[in-house]
């Protein structure tokens, strides 16, 4: 991670996607705040220039004058606090369908007599953060992964990146697949060391019934099948913000092929820059494979 600090104060529009610009640094390294009062800036100096990442969200909602905190980030600029605003703008018709959509009421609805006037008051209070700031993103035509990408883009880099934690679980189907698996492979068409007599009784973790399973050209095809595959999702899955992923691996009983499976991809994974677990979940179970 990179130990150059800087701050970053979000603001815009309620229903622009603050809390999804918020959680977006977050998972890029930055420690983040939501609705911070604009007093309460300049006590966050010390921690940038000690080189952390932290990102704020300044809003309507803390009840505080914006013009406040357009004063204070000038003067944090003028001392050459590395700090960028970022403002978030969306198209009125969209903003109120959004509203409609989630329910929620608009922050500042309990004073206006519409949604619209919400907006139209919203944007006024506003205009002090929005006239500083340096970086302007309209949402109105972005899907949620738009926004995550564009947050990336402008505050990640390669050092910052938050790897997607994967977990991998090998199982017997004769026990029911994991409830949490988000994707889930049957390996039972693969050769069982079940039926080899001295085999049986060892796990998969054991080398002679590791290289059994490996050693057949089957297997070896799968598994150049999965990699093909889970090199084409993953990134795609990282980059709709998804940070946790369980894969389930099932043969009949949990104890041999998925196990070796399970044990050959982490491996894999691993080198990919992921971080990876494996839990084999039903290996203690019997002796069928």
């Amino acid at each position: 991670m990179s130990n150059k600090g800087q701050l970053v104060v979000v603001s815009g529009v309620s229903g622009a996607g603050k809390t999804l610009a918020l959680q977006t640094l977050e998972d890029i390294g930055y420690f983040c705040i939501d609705n911070l009062p604009p007093s309460m800036l300049v006590a966050l100096r010390e921690r940038i220039l000690a080189g952390q990442r932290i990102a704020v969200v300044v809003d309507t909602r803390a009840g505080e004058p914006l013009e406040h905190a357009e004063s204070v980030l000038l003067e944090l600029r003028r001392e050459g606090l590395p700090l960028e605003v970022l403002f978030l703008e969306c198209a009125d018709e969209v903003l109120i369908r959004r509203f409609k959509e989630t329910r929620r009421p608009h922050p500042l609805a309990a004073t206006e007599p519409s949604l619209p006037k919400a907006i139209h008051k919203e944007r006024a209070l506003l205009a002090p953060l929005k006239a500083i700031a340096d970086q302007t993103l309209d949402t109105s035509l972005f899907r949620p992964q738009d926004l995550r990408e564009a947050i990336r883009t402008l505050y990640g880099d390669s050092s910052t990146r938050t790897p997607m934690r994967i977990r991998l679980v090998s199982f017997g189907f004769k026990y029911g697949m994991p409830a949490d698996a988000d994707l889930v492979f049957d390996v039972r068409f693969l050769r069982n060391p079940h039926y080899v007599p001295e085999l049986k009784p060892k796990p998969g973790t054991d080398d002679a019934v590791r290289t059994y399973v490996l050693q057949d050209a089957e297997t070896q095809e799968f598994l150049e099948q999965m990699r093909t595959f889970l090199a084409y999702l993953l990134p795609r899955y990282e980059r709709e913000g998804k940070a946790y992923l369980t894969l389930g691996i099932g043969c009949t009983g949990g104890r041999h092929r998925s196990v070796v499976l399970s044990e050959v991809l982490r491996d894999w994974l691993a080198s990919q820059g992921y971080v990876v677990g494996v839990e084999h979940r039903d290996l203690a179970r019997g002796e069928e494979g």
